[in-house]
């Protein structure tokens, strides 16, 4: 499962939210924060586990959720090298208008 295609949705994103705000927890306290079925839920997780986005281990019959901070910093990384991509355009985009400014001043 791709990590993007799992974080398109806001439902799943308010789950890693809520997981990062509170750490770990079950999934009976996660479904309590939804207006959506607990059913509905389980599906969102499931793909977050698949996606390797949360981690979930089971004790007895409860399973709790917990961020995987590796794939958070997956996501973090890869966005950390397109910030710096976009920052290289517009560093050349800059010295463009410089050029161009020192041009048009020449001129007149």
């Amino acid at each position: 499962m791709d990590i993007f295609y799992a974080l398109a949705d806001p439902t799943r994103r308010k789950i890693l939210e809520l997981l990062a705000s509170q750490g770990e927890l079950p999934a009976t306290q996660i479904y309590t924060n939804f207006t959506v079925s607990p059913p509905a839920i389980s599906q969102h997780l499931k793909i977050l586990r698949e996606a390797n986005l949360v981690k979930m281990e089971k004790h007895a019959q409860q399973r709790l959720y917990q961020i995987n901070p590796e794939a958070m910093l997956e996501v973090q990384d890869w966005s950390k090298n397109l910030a710096q991509l976009w920052n290289q355009r517009l560093d050349v985009l800059d010295e463009l208008l410089k050029v161009e400014k020192q041009v048009g001043t020449r001129n007149k």
